[in-house]
């Protein structure tokens, strides 16, 4: 048995040996806490058959190249699904078979030389093609010190792997973690419908989610007898992080003006972030009860002309500038005029909202934009419609009020 001195019963032979078995290979990402665990794996003969690449992102600017961008909070278990699912997409870009692949992810917010005004807190998540998961750990401030407080990160971190392996490597829970009486460690997680796993593998392209009202539970996954969406749909897309009124408001002013129902779409996909991990997708699937949400993987406009033929798209006025702004195509003007002529040309309609911005209600009729979309453009009037509600500060709550 092979254990580092600091990290007692953890079993780096058996817990590789059991990954190797099961045929998984793991990515590793550390903001710092939980770090011990990377050499305490990677010293352990055979660890190159397993451990594909270990991260350790530890200024918040490494972090925002990660993700994409700042984070609204750095200890959290988005924050570490995210890294999670940056993790399980890096292991893929590597050449392994995405249903082989495990990111692992620890962000945690430990002892320092300035005392903390808010817990010690240990986030360690992982994602696989078939599940998402989130532990969460609040420790006793001032009980340990930062070694000793690293080492439970590193071993929550091991521990959380060791329950993916098969056999009687499985720890009873917290075995390892010498945890005080007050302390203890909560575990969501998400094993996804086979549609989702199909999704995000990318073996198909969209799916039709509904979200049973009576159970308000993880959402039921429903196929269309088609198999995909039909030719002429009216489509709003968005992250609908959160869904607010406004988005409603829109939605219903869209099917007013078109003459149909609406169908709202969530892309999995980001250009330039990792995917929604499984326990994101259900959180925001379930916001549309009652209403019809498609899940795709169509993370540009383009792609959602291919998935959706022929819509009508409802937007806002910031989504509308993007559509001809050459920095969404990697600076390239003869991209930027392929798109446009595609969207121009292929999609339905364009229905697009103007907002209010300090103050100033900002009319999309005023942008700069090509003749070509605008000729396919219905433009909505500040008479018609306007709400300004922020989604940005909307999550900015949605966070004080999760770690408060």
């Amino acid at each position: 048995m092979t254990t580092h001195p600091s990290l007692p019963r953890i079993d780096s032979i058996a817990l590789l040996r059991a990954l190797e078995s099961a045929g998984l290979q793991v990515v590793v990402v550390t903001t710092g806490g939980g770090s011990l665990a990377i050499p305490h794996l990677l010293a352990t003969p055979g660890a190159s058959s397993v451990m594909l690449e270990c991260l350790a992102p530890y200024a918040r600017e490494a972090v925002d190249r990660l993700l994409g961008g700042p984070q609204e909070s750095y200890c959290s278990s988005r924050a570490a699904r995210r890294l999670a699912v940056m993790g399980w997409q890096r292991g893929c870009g590597l050449g392994a078979p995405p249903a082989t692949v495990i990111g692992v992810a620890v962000t945690a917010s430990l002892r320092s030389r300035v005392p903390k005004n808010g817990p010690h807190r240990i986030v360690v998540a992982l994602h696989s093609l078939n599940t998402t998961s989130v532990a969460t750990l609040v420790l006793r401030k001032e009980a340990r010190s930062r070694s000793e407080e690293e080492i439970v990160a590193a071993a929550l971190l091991l521990e959380r792997l060791a329950t993916i392996a098969e056999g009687p490597l499985r720890p009873p829970p917290s075995s390892s973690l010498r945890l005080l009486e007050d302390e203890h460690v909560e575990i969501e997680c998400c094993d996804p419908p086979s549609a989702w796993q199909e999704l995000l593998a990318g073996t198909r392209t969209s799916v039709h989610a509904s979200v049973d009202s009576s159970r308000q539970q993880h959402a039921e996954v429903v196929a269309p007898a088609e198999g995909s969406p039909v030719a002429g749909m009216l489509v709003f897309p968005g992250s609908f992080d959160p869904l607010h009124e406004g988005h409603l408001r829109m939605a219903i002013v869209a099917e007013q003006i078109a003459g149909r129902p609406i169908n709202f779409e969530l892309s999995i996909t980001n250009v330039d972030k990792p995917a929604l991990d499984y326990l994101e997708m259900q959180s925001r699937t379930t916001q549309f009860t009652g209403r019809s949400l498609w899940l795709t993987r169509a993370a540009t406009f383009v792609e959602k002309l291919d998935v959706f033929p022929q819509g009508t798209f409802v937007m806002g006025a910031d989504t509308y500038a993007r559509l001809a702004d050459p920095k969404y195509y990697g600076g390239s003007f003869e991209a930027t005029d392929r798109a446009v002529h595609q969207i121009a040309t292929r999609a339905r309609g364009l229905i697009v909202f103007g907002r209010e911005r300090n103050g100033v209600f900002e009319d999309p009729l005023h942008l700069d934009i090509p003749p070509a979309l605008r000729e396919v453009t219905t433009f909505v009037s500040q008479r018609e419609f306007q709400m300004d509600i922020s989604s940005t500060a909307l999550r900015s709550q949605r966070e004080r009020d999760s770690t408060e």
